[in-house]
């Protein structure tokens, strides 16, 4: 194999996702809310030896199936209780979505297109950063797309009907086991507006419905089978009833307005969304119009959805970012063969959004490391609080974004002739930094915002105490205190452990801002780190 031919390769493809997703997983804490909330959930299967009730605090978690629970908890099981183990998980399903990225372009279009589209999914933000994290919906996103992959089969192609629709069914069982009823509407809905813009010509056979059905009731059964055999319809029908009410209210105060997911989504994804834009007007008439209808319709039912849905978070509308990725693949494509068909807005666009973003980069660390410039303008007392935090700075962080539009400018320079090689410069460039940013910036950031208290939680490891936030909701105390079975939420109660007969310490933590622990007779103060305050009351 040659330079080029390696280069070319699925291989340096898969190589590529080990090299930008595999390092400094554990560098940095979990964040609170979802990250830390699953990783519980994970660790306390582990505990309990319980794999089939996904529990936060030993209590029912209404929210989600287990399959991404198993997934981290195996992870868990071979590399300990901790940060790595609970992002490893998604960073195998970055390395195998880059690789299905790669199969499915070659296969629809050509392998040059299978490489762009894998390139642009690795060197976009948003993207790559999901597959560093512990969240659920990095996997719920490749079942999704494999399942409306092998759907799109059963209706384009006459032969391996059967069997394609058999792995539809099992791809969206996974879907539907990993996040729940919604992995089925996605696909569903999808399906229908694909088949009305068809006027229902060309349906499936009632078989490959049949062989798709049971398909996916063999695999969500694995979870939904055997909890509803063992409890009854009570607790399937409190799951499905929390899932209405998330599609139906805001929770958790998580309301935006309508077009939210839009600026996630087209800010978020730099470049791949800017790219994207100029595949979004003309049906071209290379490569698989067919399969490029399915991306659109895809991407709209996500968008549209979870614009109708009253809660809203950023990464609710993630799914997205895969038919968007392959149009902005189909534009690299069509500029590389015929670079005078490039679109000005675009170019101007990337230049625009490239240099917003390396400022951003350049200027966190710069600010951060000149905190007290903010002080003046803070209005919150809490964050000037969690500024005075001391953190150690090397000095040379804000060169990352200095890199990063270097980075910008050369890919800007070279889209006019060589439109492939700048792509592959961004979307490198966007990778590296992201991997650099992680481990040098982002880790000091967390400093600042919620480390003081995890390492409390940390430091209390082991020892036979409660341990209680005051005034604000996480999840951090669960996990990095190790809270045991017996801690139940039934005596951990507010009034019980300020005022009542404990039987041992309690240790609170507290906001700065919050003088509500001053109030209480042998609830003393300990002290304070940034944004918060330590107390202890004795038995």
């Amino acid at each position: 194999m040659t330079i080029k031919q390696f280069f070319n390769s699925p291989l340096f493809i898969i190589l590529s996702g080990l090299a930008f997703f595999l390092p400094f997983l554990g560098t940095v804490h979990l964040f609170d809310w979802d990250e830390i909330n699953f990783a519980e959930s994970s660790r306390e299967m582990l505990v309990t030896g319980d794999y089939f009730k996904v529990m936060v605090n030993f209590e029912p978690f209404w929210e989600k199936p287990p399959l991404f629970f198993w997934l981290q908890a195996l992870s868990m099981k071979i590399f300990g209780v901790g940060e790595f183990a609970a992002r490893l998980p998604n960073a195998i399903i970055g390395i195998i979505t880059l690789y299905v990225f790669y199969r499915i372009g070659k296969e629809i279009h050509s392998e040059k297109f299978g490489q762009i589209w894998a390139m642009l999914y690795l060197g976009s933000f948003l993207p790559h950063l999901y597959f560093k994290s512990g969240i659920i919906d990095p996997s719920f996103n490749l079942f999704i797309f494999t399942s409306v992959y092998f759907l799109i089969k059963i209706i384009s192609q006459k032969k391996d009907r059967t069997k394609n629709a058999l792995l539809a069914g099992i791809f969206n069982g996974l879907a539907v086991l990993t996040k729940g009823p919604v992995g089925f509407l996605l696909f569903f809905l999808t399906f229908l507006v694909y088949m009305t813009t068809k006027r229902f010509r060309g349906l499936p056979k009632i078989k490959h419905f049949a062989v798709f059905a049971l398909a996916e009731l063999a695999i969500t059964s694995l979870w939904y089978g055997v909890e509803m055999y063992n409890n009854g319809f009570w607790f399937i029908t409190e799951f499905i009833s929390y899932q209405i009410d998330l599609f139906l209210n805001p929770v958790a105060g998580h309301q935006q307005p309508f077009y939210y997911h839009f600026l996630v989504v087209f800010i978020g994804c730099f470049p791949l969304s800017i790219f994207a834009l100029g595949s979004f007007s003309k049906n071209p008439k290379q490569g698989n119009p067919d399969f490029r209808k399915w991306m659109l319709y895809l991407f709209w039912v996500v968008m549209l959805l979870f614009s109708i849905v009253e809660t809203k978070i950023v990464h609710y509308s993630s799914m997205a970012y895969f038919p968007l990725s392959f149009l902005a693949a189909e534009y690299i494509l069509k500029i590389a063969e015929s670079p005078a068909q490039q679109k000005k807005y675009i170019r101007s666009l990337f230049l625009f959004f490239g240099i917003v973003f390396s400022l951003l980069l350049t200027l966190v660390p710069l600010v951060a490391q000149n905190k007290e410039l903010l002080y003046p303008y803070l209005k919150d007392p809490f964050a000037v609080d969690c500024l005075k935090t001391n953190v150690e700075w090397a000095g040379f962080e804000f060169l990352i974004g200095i890199g990063y539009l270097f980075g910008v400018v050369m890919a800007f320079m070279l889209f006019k002739k060589t439109p492939l090689k700048a792509t592959a410069v961004i979307c490198y460039s966007t990778a590296l930094c992201l991997l650099l940013y992680l481990p040098l910036v982002v880790s000091k950031i967390e400093a600042y915002s919620q480390r003081p208290a995890i390492e409390f939680y940390e430091e209390l490891q082991g020892e036979d105490v409660y341990v209680k936030p005051v005034g604000f909701k996480s999840y951090a105390h669960y996990f990095y205190f190790r809270q045991p079975n017996e801690n139940n939420q039934k005596r951990m109660d507010d009034q019980w452990l300020l005022q009542g007969d404990i039987d041992k310490p309690v240790w609170f933590v507290t906001k700065s801002t919050n003088k509500k622990l001053n109030e209480f007779t042998g609830v003393k103060k300990t002290a304070q780190k940034g944004g918060f305050v330590f107390y202890v009351r004795e038995p």
